[in-house]
Order: C-alpha cells, then structure tokens, then sequence
C-alpha cells in the first residue's frame, strides 16, 4: 500500500504543477514551497517553514515541505519569527537542503 499512496502522491503533486504552469501562478505560494531570501550573508528570510527541529548560536534546523533546510555560521539569531516565516541574522556560511 505504501507504494500506492507514494505514487498518488506523485502523480497528485505533478498536476499541482501543471496547473501552477499553466496558469502562470508563483509556485511558492500555491504549491507551499519553501522560499528562501539572503541579503549579502547576514540575513535570511525563510517563508514557507513548518517547525524548528534545532536551534543555536552556529546551526538552525528547520522543516519544510522541500526537506530539511540546514543553516549553519556563527552568531546566529532569530528575529522576526512567524508561524510560517522566519528571519535568522549572523554571519551566515552554508545553507543545506535534504529530503
């Protein structure tokens, strides 16, 4: 059955695209895709979240339906958190994504 459901969830997931082609929406927003804003190294605007998973001065985890997005560098912090935006300020070094 998990096969089943992995490919309706695929196939499902490949109309939602089609239809934000064809009709020229932002994919960000009607497919709830994780969008992410830097400004230099210092800032970075993450919309489109779903949870922490860690939180620290040299890493920030957080979950997103794109997978896991890792932000490392140092003094990291949180400012302007949102129930699905966030912004982090420091001095930013790697961003990592893994399904």
């Amino acid at each position: 059955m998990g096969k089943k459901k992995s490919r309706v969830v695929q196939k499902t997931r490949q109309l939602q695209e089609n239809v934000v082609d064809l009709l020229e929406m932002p994919p960000d927003v009607m497919l709830d895709l994780p969008k992410v804003t830097m400004i230099g190294r210092q800032k970075l605007l993450l919309e489109n979240h779903r949870g922490i998973i860690e939180y620290g001065l040299t890493r920030v985890r957080v979950r997103t339906t794109a997978g896991l997005l890792t932000i490392a560098g140092e003094e990291l912090v949180l400012k302007n958190l949102k129930p699905d935006e966030m912004l982090v300020e420091g001095k930013i070094a790697s961003l990592t994504m893994e399904d």
